[in-house]
């Protein structure tokens, strides 16, 4: 009859941040609004999205208690007979984003609270003086003792294979998942920065939840670890990608094709990114998106002929949406052509590609100390 299901409600939180995502099983048009506290009938301030022509799916767990500092639940109900309404209950919040993703359809509530506000990593006069307290962390970030924690996340996974590639039997989710545990490796050994995998084995994980991980757990940089895959087996190369309206047709193929989504879908991204790309931390990502790219192609060209530079590019990844920090998807060579599947494959070029990357998060992570920490002392 026509009628889309309303499936599932599930949230990622933390103090400070909560993710809240709605899962429907077809595409269709949702509104919201926000009603004010109203102490005269108990009820607290509340953030509604009407889910039209839907019903409530017989399995959905109508109430979800989240109980963070944020949000206290998130309850579903049949408001009308083709309106599903989820009542998002408020504790305290500063800012809120609301948006949906295609393939499977879902709708996806993000809730800032009061102390996100990040401070910019050169020190602001007026913030020392303003006699207000400063929030936890923001100091930190003001004296740009920056970077600490690094979340990788491996594409794919499960399920998901991600592309296939040239030579029988090599998979992305694979692939990606190798360089990623080595690149974690690295990076706590050589930067003495914490790491956290979005996926340490072969799971499934959606792309929501992805960015979830990385919000939720505070992450100072986001890494995202993909192979890129075109129908013309000539094409190689690597290129590093930040959030933005794509830049081409090129990058709009390659985020359909890690959306798993299609390139119409991704036009119809551009309204949201305009809202969403206020708070993106664009300069920061594009900063550190050059030096990755350049560290890679340096640490390559070392020890491996014809690595082709693709550049920095910009396009509408779902899961670099709503990410907290500087975030970056890196595609790493393309598993559809002989020679870069065949090196994905070995240590050698793993571990030169991963070198690469550490060196230009150290080139980043140097670039945004203020002078006072490079250990230069005023003179006389």
């Amino acid at each position: 009859d026509g009628i889309i299901k309303v499936e599932n409600l599930r949230f990622w939180s933390n103090p400070r941040y909560t993710r809240v995502v709605i899962d429907a099983n077809a595409d269709t048009a949702f509104t919201y609004n926000e009603l004010r506290e109203d102490p005269s009938i108990g009820k607290p301030q509340r953030i509604y999205i009407d889910v039209h022509n839907s019903r409530l799916s017989g399995s959905l767990q109508r109430v979800v208690p989240i109980n963070d500092n944020l949000l206290s639940d998130a309850r579903a109900g049949q408001y009308t007979p083709d309106t599903v309404r989820v009542v998002v209950d408020i504790k305290s919040s500063k800012t809120y984003k609301i948006f949906s993703l295609k393939n499977p359809f879902r709708i996806v509530l993000d809730v800032w609270g009061i102390e996100t506000q990040t401070v910019a990593a050169t020190p602001d006069p007026e913030s020392r003086t303003g006699g207000q307290r400063l929030p936890d962390g923001a100091l930190a970030k003001q004296l740009s003792l920056g970077v600490r924690r690094i979340v990788i996340d491996p594409g794919h996974g499960g399920r998901d294979y991600g592309a296939p590639g040239y030579l029988k039997g090599v998979h992305e989710k694979h692939v990606v998942l190798q360089m990623g545990k080595r690149l974690a490796g690295m990076i706590s050994s050589q930067l003495n920065c914490e790491t956290i995998l979005t996926r340490d084995k072969d799971v499934y994980l959606s792309l929501e939840e992805r960015t979830a991980i990385a919000n939720t757990q505070s992450a100072d940089l986001f890494i995202s670890i993909h192979t890129n895959a075109s129908p013309d087996k000539r094409a190689h190369g690597i290129e590093t990608f930040i959030l933005n309206l794509a830049t081409d047709d090129e990058a709009i193929r390659v985020a359909a094709r890690e959306n798993a989504t299609s390139a119409k879908n991704i036009s119809d991204l551009d309204t949201i990114l305009k809202d969403l790309m206020q708070n993106a931390k664009v300069s920061e990502s594009s900063r550190l998106a050059g030096f990755v790219q350049q560290g890679m192609v340096t640490h390559l060209r070392k020890k491996f002929k014809k690595v082709k530079t693709k550049g920095v590019k910009q396009a509408p990844f779902y899961v670099l949406l709503g990410a907290d920090m500087p975030s970056i998807l890196i595609e790493t060579a393309f598993i559809s052509n002989p020679t870069d599947c065949k090196r994905l494959t070995t240590p050698a070029y793993q571990e030169a590609l991963c070198q690469g990357i550490v060196a230009g998060i150290k080139r980043y992570i140097e670039e945004i100390k203020p002078v006072a920490f490079t250990g230069a002392l005023p003179n006389g």
